[in-house]
């Protein structure tokens, strides 16, 4: 009986290991855009002719010893959690991998969509919420106390979904780290039920995302050409809206703009996994529509491009 089920249990453990992390979300803590700004880690890009300035993470993060060492404290705190964590360097790292083929694909395309530095890390990455942490040091005498604040924000969607903050009491601790650790003790743990709250939600009513569709000026045809599709008259815009309300969570999107070139579908909820378990993504989840334009009766020829994490856009016309 005893080797029964200790079998059973063996059988039981990697699925029950599986379905408990599937159900946390992965965490990336950066520094917030406030403190790189304060503390001069920022760089300038051009994006599509207006320029942004950004948080420059990696020169902080090989400047700052301090910063390196309290995102590792708040990652130990969150992965003690049960939190699987996305580190901030690696994803930098992989990044910069990734930045040469990114220019190639843009490059072919010969058109003037981009990614931002920031939106390029956020997909490398592939965090499902983003940690932006703001800290400063007090100092009283021979003492030191920190005042932080931490922002989860939904990566795919960039709305804030929990935020903590509050100042530690003073202390001879020597470490920022150790500084950080004693005063965010106290939130972590409402911090992180507001984290698991959205994430459970993403669950029930599925990942929020924005879909563009768009027509090259060149493209033979528009939103508006009509098609005889599944014994209806419809025009391509209505059938692309159809397969949209077919396979959102619950039908769940609102159309913002419809054009004869531009479509521009907001609130659309996707699955967070598809029907083999894998983690859902904004390319992952256009594909089939792309595959259905390519085939009689459209004969189309169809682009995908991502923006980050959480957009996607469908082009029509051309590759």
């Amino acid at each position: 009986m005893k080797i029964r089920i200790f079998l059973l249990s063996a059988l039981l453990l990697p699925v029950m290991l599986a379905f408990g992390q599937a159900k946390k979300p992965t965490i990336m803590v950066v520094p917030s855009d406030n403190w790189c700004i304060k503390n001069g880690y920022t760089m300038m890009y051009d994006e599509m002719g207006t320029m942004k300035t950004l948080p420059d993470y990696k020169t902080a993060l090989q400047n700052e010893t301090d910063l390196l060492m309290t995102i590792s404290k708040i990652n130990t705190m969150m992965a003690d959690r049960g939190f699987p964590l996305v580190n901030l360097e690696t994803a930098l790292k992989n990044m910069e991998q990734e930045s040469a083929e990114i220019n190639a694909l843009t490059s072919k395309s010969g058109a003037a969509i981009a990614e931002n530095p920031i939106d390029m890390l956020q997909r490398v990455a592939n965090a499902d919420i983003i940690i932006q942490l703001t800290y400063v040091i007090n100092k009283i005498g021979p003492q030191r106390s920190i005042t932080f604040m931490l922002q989860g924000f939904d990566a795919y969607t960039n709305k804030q979904i929990a935020g903590a903050q509050g100042t530690g009491s003073p202390s001879m601790a020597t470490t920022t780290p150790v500084l950080l650790e004693e005063a965010v003790l106290a939130h972590i743990d409402d911090f992180n039920t507001r984290l698991q709250n959205h994430f459970n939600d993403l669950f029930e009513n599925g990942r929020e995302i924005v879909f563009q569709v768009r027509v090259w000026d060149t493209s033979p045809v528009d939103l508006e050409e009509v098609y005889s599709y599944k014994g209806q008259s419809l025009e391509l815009g209505e059938i692309i809206e159809d397969w949209v309300a077919e396979n959102t969570v619950r039908g769940r999107f609102s159309t913002g703009n419809y054009t004869q070139n531009v479509i521009r579908f907001e609130q659309v909820r996707i699955p967070l996994y598809d029907e083999r378990q894998r983690a859902m993504d904004t390319r992952r989840w256009v594909r089939d529509l792309r595959t259905l334009l390519t085939r009689p009766p459209f004969n189309l020829d169809v682009k995908i491009h991502t923006r980050g994490l959480g957009e996607v856009w469908l082009i029509i016309g051309e590759k």
